[in-house]
This record gives structure tokens, sequence and C-alpha cells, in this order.
């Protein structure tokens, strides 16, 4: 299958590093015109034929703000992909309050909200018979157990049961809505992490061979780039290491 992605219009958020990073240069390369999303101006600057959007998904205004953005410097978008995420272990009686809510409002809440705002573009590139796409990434933390990762498993269990029933209400209209999943990959994922036992646990792990940035980048392209007929509904991609 040629990946290509001439004449589409793409929305990349968490894209200052990791996989949004590389997803993002991945659709340029592909034709895409993308807009990349995150809080760090100066990484979104690195990022050669992007355009740069900062934005906070956290808050529950910037979603919209980040809208108004790209319909005006791009146009209507057909393809999103909903990354932004943070990742904090600890153990549960341990953990700091402010860090659950800083995960279910990104994780799960900023995503929500990302696809609410392109929703009417996505179902409006459908109906014209183009390719509509709105991907997740998930975790395999959603159906896997992790101590101390609850409440981030939590929130990755609920972006797999959005993305499946809303596969059920846009499927037929078109828009096709996956998950990707990935294992370990060795990104700054957790790099923001307090407690010593989430630390050590990731660190643990990261000592197998993991997969890169790239190899989850390249993932979402060959999905984003199927035939509009095929949706690769819920795509999990591990080291083979992990089993």
């Amino acid at each position: 299958m040629t990946k290509s992605l001439e004449g589409r219009i793409a929305v990349v958020t968490g894209a200052s590093s990791g996989i949004g990073a590389a997803t993002a240069q991945r659709f340029v390369q592909a034709g895409a015109k993308v807009a990349a999303v995150a809080r760090r101006a100066d990484r979104l600057e690195q990022l050669d034929g992007a355009l740069a959007v900062t934005a906070d998904l956290s808050d529950p205004q910037a979603a919209q703000r980040v809208a108004d953005t790209v319909h005006e410097q791009l146009g209507r978008v057909d393809l999103v992909v909903a990354n932004a995420g943070v990742m904090l272990g600890a153990p549960f009686e341990e953990a700091e309050e402010d860090e659950f809510e800083r995960m279910i409002d990104l994780n799960f809440r900023g995503l929500v909200r990302t696809g609410r705002v392109f929703a009417d573009d996505l179902l409006a590139a459908a109906a014209e018979g183009g390719r509509a796409d709105l991907i997740h990434v998930g975790s395999v933390a959603s159906h896997l157990l992790f101590p101390n990762w609850a409440v981030y498993g939590a929130t990755k269990a609920a972006v797999a049961q959005l993305t499946r029933n809303l596969r059920a209400e846009y499927g037929p209209r078109g828009v096709r809505v996956k998950t990707v999943e990935p294992g370990i990959v060795t990104t700054e994922l957790g790099a923001d992490m307090s407690h010593p036992a989430g630390i050590a646990e990731l660190e643990r792990l990261r000592e197998m061979k993991t997969l890169e940035a790239g190899d989850i980048a390249e993932a979402i392209l060959y999905a984003a780039a199927a035939p509009a007929h095929v949706n690769l509904a819920e795509l999990v991609v591990v080291p083979t290491a992990q089993g």
C-alpha cells in the first residue's frame, strides 16, 4: 500500500516530542498539511513543514482555540491524531491526587475535546466521499495489568471504550475511528514522574528492547493511508520482547 496523505489536512496533538513529533513529521513527508499541537512552542518550531499551534489541552477552552487557528491557517481537517497525554505512576495510596487529575484532564478530557471540535470537519469530509480519520493514541495499559499505574490504565481504558462507541456511531457515516495502542516505547513520557516506585517500574520495563517513537508513527501513518473502506480499528503495537 502506498502511504500517501496528499491533499489531506491533519492535526496531531502532543507533537512536541515522542510519538506525536514523529507522527507529525511522517505526515508531512507523506504529503499532508499538518498542524502540530503541544504546550512547548520551542519544540514545535523544530518540526519542518508543520504549522506550530501552542496549546495546553487540559485547558477546557484550548481545543476550540486550536480548531479556530487550524481552520484559519489550513482549512477543514480530515485527519486527527489525539495523542497528547501524561503518564504518572505511583502506588495508589501514596500518589498525589493532583497527578490523578492531570492524567484524567489530559489523557481523557483533552482527547474528548479534541475529537469534538473537529467532528463536524470529519463528517463533512466523509460525506464528500473522502477519507476521514479520528485516531486515538491509547496504550496496552487499557487491558493489561501494571502495578502502580492504576489511574493511568483507567484513563486509557476509557479511551478504548470511547473509541469503540464512536466507531459504531461514526463508521456508518464514513468516519474511521480507531485506536493505536503502543506497548513499551522509549520516549519522554513519564519523565516528569516524582514517585520512586513509578520511576523504578518504568526503568525496569524499558530494560527490554523497546519500540521507538518512529515505530508507532509508521503504524499510525499506515492506518491513516489505508483505502477509505478499510478501518484498522484497534491496532496494538508492542516490542517483540513484550510478547
